[in-house]
């Protein structure tokens, strides 16, 4: 009889030899049913526990690899493979520091293992430590100086610091050595779409996917490159063929979600972002991409809170910072929005948009001085970054420096947000530079209300020059200009426009006539009421027994209201010994209600359909009291006593200071002392009041 021990041996080996040969034939399933039903007989074999990681890591499943790979490093501290092992099966987890001390001691019992070097070099790579990665891809090739991989990785290297130049030899060196290596084409398809070479880029992508047509990242990289041409549709086309073949490739996600969002489908934009997300909640650029949606959607809670994701992950994510203060400024908070683009600029100081950012905090905090040096640090890093050129046109013109500051308002029609679309004629644009006489002129309105009726002024100005003045404003106010005695044509806006030669934006005029603080066209009134709506007005209202003061309190309810007060807030003016009436067109919800709980405030905006009813309402006024709204504009275009609560940022033409304004005559400045308190403001103007009124009430 044989010894039952040596028939257990011998079946033992015919397991595993068994299993070996499944798993040289790449037989993954049979070589890991195998390798487990060895394992049971013998738990602590090593060698099994390496060949059984090896399998499960051949079936992508790395999770299930780790549990074996961790057993065998234990039972035998010496294997230089088994951390090898242990560190590939890491990385693929996402694990790229655990991934590294594993090369580590790797390297520590054998050193001259090149692959060893190329692993370490990969999971420097992902921690974007890519001088030390390029070094350990050095290394591998001076053991193996055909060690086509670690040129390919060198290359991707190379190509994350910028040195395109060594990023493409180093990618065609790895094709010398392997020229079906479609990851190589790959490689420099993404690098010549990064220096924008689309052509280049597209015959790279296609060799790549000539080698491997099921190379998602190809398609992924094709989709960019189209996105970046604008060609949206073959965008979406492309990243749908990625994810076709790899529907857990979370950049197809992202890049569907790019173009969606160029597109203004801000929704589906964000589900695309989500789904990447699900498949790697580690994706930093990720959720950096959900902030810049969120911030471009005025959701800045969700902003922050998708910048603060990122930043967990990579806190020096510059971009990430960025868009932080971007969102605290945009919420008024504009110490911390310093703080965050301060730190924006701590991991990436030649980041010119931050420089832009922080420019424009400090000129909202009024530290003139401080945001143009800002400002001019961003125009240095990119003279083609429209944002800080118009920033700075705006403290120049608050401080009154208008030559510089008209050069640089013109800035505007290339600053993304700017308010107003600019305007492709086929004629050229009139800049003070050529007489008019024989021309016609269009003067197209621009931004709000009170940017029409306070630059209306410079329309006299081009009728004495010019055979014919047309002028294009809002449909709001063509009734108002029409009752001027302007020789000048008024059209509607998106009316069909007549024959014309040239053409100037209302605001570039200042520019054109150069104008500066000694030089504003400033008669004491350039706008009248129709005598028609005055006198039905004057009928209406009847002769006072009281002085009349007209009240706007609030600006456009759809546009941001810090410039705007509630009009309980101004309880503490509302004397019984004044007349009030509300020039109020537009009520915000929650206003409505203390204005019917007040009598002694007349609401007229059932009357009030044009600026026309409103400048004849003016009229029988005795004072405005208003925030900076197109009603203050209009007052002080008819020479009408006004008096403007300014917030303590205000806008550029109030200037700074000052008490008076250089554009109208009749206004009195009152300015905040302290950013959103209009309390004080409130009891400054109820002082004056007082001594106003004991005058007007003398004068009845």
């Amino acid at each position: 009889m044989p010894d039952d021990s040596i028939v257990s041996m011998s079946t033992a080996a015919k397991a595993f030899e068994d299993a070996m040969a499944a798993l040289k034939a790449r037989k993954f399933d049979d070589a890991e049913r195998l390798f487990k039903a060895f394992l049971k007989r013998e738990p602590q074999h090593v060698g099994a526990l390496n060949l059984l990681t090896v399998a499960l890591m051949s079936q992508e499943r790395f999770a299930d690899a780790e549990e074996y790979v961790a057993k065998a490093v234990k039972l035998n501290r010496r294997s230089d493979a088994s951390y090898r092992n242990y560190g590939i099966i890491l990385k693929r987890l996402g694990k790229p520091r655990q991934a590294l001390e594993q090369f580590d001691r790797a390297l520590e019992l054998n050193s001259k293992v090149a692959e060893t070097w190329n692993d370490r070099g990969t999971a420097l790579n992902d921690l974007r430590r890519y001088d030390s990665a390029i070094s350990d891809f050095g290394r591998a090739i001076s053991l193996d100086p055909n060690y086509c991989d670690a040129f390919y990785n060198k290359a991707k290297s190379l190509a994350e610091l910028g040195h395109h130049d060594e990023a493409f030899a180093a990618y065609d060196k790895a094709l010398a050595l392997r020229p079906d290596l479609a990851e190589a084409w790959l490689g420099k398809g993404n690098l010549f779409g990064k220096l924008k070479r689309s052509d280049d880029a597209f015959a790279a992508y296609d060799k790549a996917l000539s080698l491997r047509p099921d190379l998602a990242e190809a398609w992924l990289g094709r989709g960019a490159m189209f996105a970046d041409l604008k060609r949206y549709d073959e965008a979406f086309a492309a990243y749908d063929s990625a994810l076709a073949i790899k529907p857990d490739l979370a950049g197809a996600w992202n890049g569907r979600g790019d173009v969606l969002t160029a597109l203004n489908r801000y929704d589906e934009a964000l589900a695309a972002y989500d789904e990447a997300l699900a498949l790697r909640p580690e994706l930093d650029a990720t959720w950096l991409r959900r902030g810049n949606l969120f911030n471009e959607r005025g959701r800045y809670d969700q902003a922050l809170a998708a910048y603060d994701k990122a930043l967990a992950l990579t806190p020096d994510m510059a971009a990430a910072w960025l868009g932080r203060g971007n969102a605290l400024f945009e919420t008024k908070r504009y110490e911390e929005a310093l703080v965050a683009y301060d730190k924006a600029l701590g991991f990436k100081p030649d980041l010119a948009e931050a420089w832009h950012g922080r420019g424009n905090a400090l000129f909202d905090l009024n530290r003139d001085a401080e945001a143009l040096a800002s400002y001019d640090r961003a125009v240095s890093l990119d003279p083609n970054l429209a944002e800080p050129f118009f920033g700075k046109s705006l403290v120049k013109l608050a401080l009154g420096e208008y030559q510089e500051g008209w050069e640089l308002y013109e800035w505007r029609w290339k600053a993304r947000k700017f308010t107003s679309p600019i305007r492709n004629f086929d004629v050229p644009m009139w800049r003070g530079d050529s007489g008019l006489g024989g021309k016609t002129i269009l003067i197209h309105a621009e931004q709000g209300m009170g940017d029409s009726i306070q630059f209306f002024r410079y329309l006299p100005l081009l009728t004495a020059q010019a055979q014919r003045v047309v002028f294009e404003a809002p449909v709001e106010l063509v009734p108002l200009f029409l009752e001027q005695e302007l020789n000048a044509e008024i059209v509607v806006q998106g009316s069909p426009l007549p024959h014309f030669d040239v053409h100037c934006p209302l605001l570039s005029l200042p520019l054109a006539f150069q104008t500066t603080l000694t030089t504003i066209p400033c008669p004491i009134s350039y706008l009248h009421p129709g005598e028609a709506k005055m006198m039905m007005w004057r009928e209406a209202l009847g002769k006072g027994a009281k002085p009349r003061i007209g009240l706007a309190w609030s600006g456009t309810p759809s546009l941001r209201n810090e410039r705007s007060i509630r009009l309980q807030e101004l309880s503490a003016i509302l004397s019984e010994q004044v007349e009030w009436h509300s020039l109020q067109k537009e009520v915000r919800d929650y206003d409505r209600d203390y204005l019917r709980q007040t009598p002694s405030i007349t609401d007229h905006a059932a009357s009030l359909r044009d600026f026309s009813d409103t400048a004849a309402l003016i009229s029988e006024m005795d004072l405005v009291i208003s925030i900076d709204t197109a009603v203050a504009h209009l007052a002080g275009a008819l020479g009408k006593p006004v008096w403007i609560m300014l917030a303590f940022h205000p806008d550029f033409r109030w200037l700074r200071e000052r008490k008076d304004c250089p554009w109208y005559p009749s206004a009195r400045l009152f300015r905040q002392r302290k950013d959103g308190e209009w309390a004080e403001i409130v009891e400054r103007v109820a002082k004056e009041l007082g001594d106003w009124r004991n005058v007007a009430i003398a004068g009845i």
